[in-house]
């Protein structure tokens, strides 16, 4: 844990943690018991932590049942890919004409360690690449409250992304799409960008039937 959060806050923020890389799949049961001789606190941070996941959608407390890791809800991570589209399609615009060589720079290092990633099978690491890569474009267009303001919609978005890294290993064609991206930006090519990321971000909705295919119990 974090030794510069409260206890309270350092329960909080690993558990998110845990639940966001699927660590602790959706359907899992969770106490406050087992929480507390795993983080060696007492109860009582662990039951604010648990209100607080709650409050964010990412657990559901059933009286005289328990506390579990919230299912995965489509509709939330379709109305999340539709904000994040519609934002990152006028961003990626921007950055033709914004982004500095020390961003394109950035995103060349990030896509080449997307390449050690797929030899590894690393889909936590990919993932967190993935969301650099799209971040960096962000911070270099002075849009990081905006891109904040997506993480807060993004929960169920990105448990079902990082779900589809780890059902299909065949990352090519996602590290395809950020170096074609990547070049329509340096090419300053706005119209070509945009579409780039459209079809970037559509890969959730076709991953949608596979990802209920191959985890049923997963989705509300």
């Amino acid at each position: 844990m974090k030794s510069n959060l409260s206890t309270r806050d350092q329960v909080y923020t690993d558990l998110k943690e845990q639940i966001l890389i699927l660590q602790l799949t959706p359907g899992t049961g969770i106490s406050e018991k087992e929480i507390s001789l795993q983080f060696n606190v007492s109860r009582t941070p662990v039951r604010e932590a648990f209100l607080r996941l709650a409050q964010e959608g990412l657990v559901d407390v059933f009286p005289q049942r328990g506390t579990f890791v919230s299912l995965i809800d489509l509709e939330s991570v379709e109305e999340a890919r539709f904000m994040r589209e519609h934002v990152e399609r006028a961003v990626i615009r921007l950055a033709c004409d914004y982004l500095t060589q020390e961003n394109l720079m950035e995103l060349e290092t990030n896509v080449s360690f997307q390449k050690k990633c797929i030899k590894e099978k690393d889909f936590k690491r990919m993932f967190e690449l993935d969301e650099e890569f799209h971040h960096t474009i962000f911070e270099g267009c002075n849009k990081s409250k905006t891109w904040s303001v997506i993480q807060q919609m993004n929960l169920d978005f990105n448990r079902s992304r990082l779900l589809r890294l780890v059902a299909d290993y065949n990352w090519d064609h996602i590290l395809n799409q950020h170096v074609q991206i990547l070049e329509a930006i340096r090419k300053k090519d706005a119209d070509l960008a945009e579409k780039l990321t459209e079809d970037h971000l559509m890969l959730a909705v076709i991953d949608k039937q596979l990802l209920k295919v191959h985890y049923p119990s997963y989705f509300k």
